[in-house]
């Protein structure tokens, strides 16, 4: 479908995953390197922190907030065109419920290769590049954390959506291996 006419194949199609975004998110390896005070001399016990499940919708040109309400709306050549929709294969997005769901929505569900994480763009590209950025935060409220989050991805610039795209492209093309560059 994509060799046919990549443009059209970009514009029709729709991702959605979820992740946990934690009240506290330790700082990565790299972000950690070079301590600014001295190492605790004990371990401190903490309480845990609070999380919320974040379920994103996205395409070439943004994050498509309250999914099906707008989406014809905003994106109007969805009403005349079912959406392409791709999601990975895990339990909760293949149950009966959800694919009466996508039947009722009209959206075309795209195959995903069993055990290929490496097409879940939102694992590799979307998610990671954000919990980097909240790498030290620490959130106090659900609302500050998902305020935080959607200031995010507000704040993106336009291709970087398409950019994320395009690199799950070459990876389809590919035959499922990914590159960065």
């Amino acid at each position: 479908m994509f060799q046919r006419n990549p443009d059209e194949f970009l514009r029709r199609f729709i991702i959605m995953d979820e992740t946990w975004f934690h009240y506290f998110t330790p700082e990565t390896k790299e972000q950690s390197k070079q301590w600014t005070s001295p190492a605790p001399k004990k371990a401190k016990t903490v309480k845990l922190a609070g999380k919320v499940m974040a379920t994103v919708f996205w395409n070439t040109r943004a994050l498509l907030d309250h999914f099906n309400n707008i989406l014809k709306k905003k994106r109007s050549y969805l009403a005349k065109k079912k959406a392409l929709f791709h999601q990975d294969n895990a339990r909760v997005h293949t149950c009966p419920t959800r694919m009466t769901k996508f039947n009722e929505f009209r959206y075309e569900l795209l195959l995903h290769p069993a055990y290929s994480p490496d097409l879940v763009t939102c694992d590799y590209f979307l998610f990671p590049n954000l919990k980097k950025c909240f790498g030290g935060k620490r959130f106090t409220t659900r609302e500050q954390l998902i305020a935080e989050t959607e200031a995010y991805f507000e704040g993106l610039d336009k291709s970087y959506y398409s950019d994320g795209l395009k690199k799950q492209v070459n990876c389809i093309e590919l035959k499922g291996d990914y590159v960065e560059k």
